[in-house]
């Protein structure tokens, strides 16, 4: 049986995951004042969002029209 290596905790912390081409270098992070603050515009990633993600919610509505 293989066995597992561990990752020290600086090398968990600088691997990157797998994202769209278009979110490359996305980050999003919570301030000490609770506000967001992130490397694209939220209007960029609310667009981004409404062209690859369907919205569970709402997919009964589409589902009727059918």
């Amino acid at each position: 049986m293989a066995k597992k290596t561990k990752k020290s905790k600086k090398q968990a912390k600088s691997d990157k995951p797998a994202v769209h081409k278009n979110l490359e270098g996305f980050d999003i992070k919570i301030n000490p004042f609770g506000e967001v603050v992130a490397s694209v515009k939220i209007e960029e990633l609310n667009k981004f969002l409404d062209e690859n993600v369907d919205d569970l919610k709402l997919k009964h509505l589409r589902d009727e029209e059918e």
